[in-house]
C-alpha cells in the first residue's frame, strides 16, 4: 500500500507560521549577540545624573557605575552627563546642565551645554562609529574609548574648558557652543556649508579629537567593528 499527501492551505499556513517564527527568533539573536554594553562610570567627586538616549537615565554617586546594553543597528544615540539635579520620586525635576524636559529618565536629548558621547552601532561594512561632540557646549571632561574586540583607539576631552570658557560662551555649571549663544549659519552651519572659527578653535585646541563645530568630521569621527563594548568615563 502507498500513501498520498494532499496539499493542504493549513500544513502551508504553519509552514510560513513556522518560517516567520524562525527568521523572528534569529534576528533576536542577531540583535543579542551583537549588542554592545556601554559601562558608564562616574569618576567625579560629585554626583552626576546620567542621560542615555537610548537608555533614560541613572543617578550615579561618586565611583559608580551603570552598565547600559543597547542593540545592535542603534543610530543617532547618545550619552552624557547631567549636573545640578534635583527630582522628586516620580522622577520629575530639573538639572543645571543637560536637562531632559525636566525628567530623569530621559526620552530626548539634553539641553546644552552638555558634553556629548555620540555613536551609531553597526552601521557601513558593519562598523561601529563614535565621537566626543562638543557642538552642545561641555559640561564634565569625559573619555569615550572601546574596551573589547582588539580595538583600543578612545577618546578624551579632559581639559578645563569651564575654567577657561571665553566670557561671551559661560553659562551656569558649563560652556556653550557659539552656536547655542548666536545661532548665525557660521556657527551653527544651517546651509551646510562653513568651516571652524575664533570660538570653535577655543574647544578644538583643547580637546583636538572632539567635534567643535558640525563639520568637523574629518579629524573627531572613530570607529570600530560591530559587537565592540565601550567604557564612558564622567571626570577621567
Amino acid at each position: 500500500m502507498f500513501s498520498l499527501t494532499l496539499y493542504s492551505p493549513r500544513n502551508t499556513t504553519m509552514s510560513t507560521s513556522t518560517l516567520s517564527t524562525f527568521l523572528l527568533l534569529a534576528l533576536l539573536l542577531f540583535h543579542y549577540t551583537n549588542a554592545a554594553v556601554f559601562t558608564i562610570r562616574n569618576n567625579c567627586p560629585y554626583t552626576v545624573w546620567a542621560g542615555a538616549v537610548p537608555g533614560g537615565g541613572r543617578q550615579l554617586g561618586p565611583g559608580q557605575t551603570w552598565p547600559l546594553t543597547v542593540a545592535a543597528g542603534t543610530a543617532g544615540a547618545r550619552i552624557w552627563p547631567r549636573t545640578g539635579c534635583n527630582f522628586d520620586g516620580s522622577g520629575r525635576g530639573r538639572c543645571q546642565t543637560g536637562d531632559c524636559n525636566g525628567l530623569l529618565q530621559c526620552q530626548g536629548y539634553g539641553t546644552p551645554p552638555n558634553t556629548l558621547a555620540e555613536y551609531a552601532l553597526n552601521q557601513f561594512n558593519n562598523l561601529d562609529f563614535f565621537d566626543i561632540s562638543l557642538v552642545d557646549g561641555f559640561n564634565v571632561p569625559m573619555v569615550f574609548r572601546p574596551n573589547s574586540n582588539g580595538c583600543t583607539r578612545g577618546i578624551s576631552c579632559t581639559a578645563d574648558i569651564n575654567g577657561q570658557c571665553p566670557a561671551e560662551l559661560r553659562a551656569p555649571g558649563g560652556c556653550n557652543n557659539p552656536c547655542t549663544v548666536y545661532r548665525t549659519d557660521q556657527y551653527c552651519c544651517n546651509s551646510g556649508n562653513c568651516g571652524p572659527t575664533d570660538l570653535s578653535r577655543f574647544f578644538k585646541t583643547r580637546c583636538p579629537d572632539a567635534y567643535s563645530y558640525p563639520k568637523d568630521d574629518q579629524t573627531s569621527t572613530f570607529t570600530c567593528p560591530g559587537g565592540t563594548n565601550y567604557d564612558v568615563i564622567f571626570c577621567p
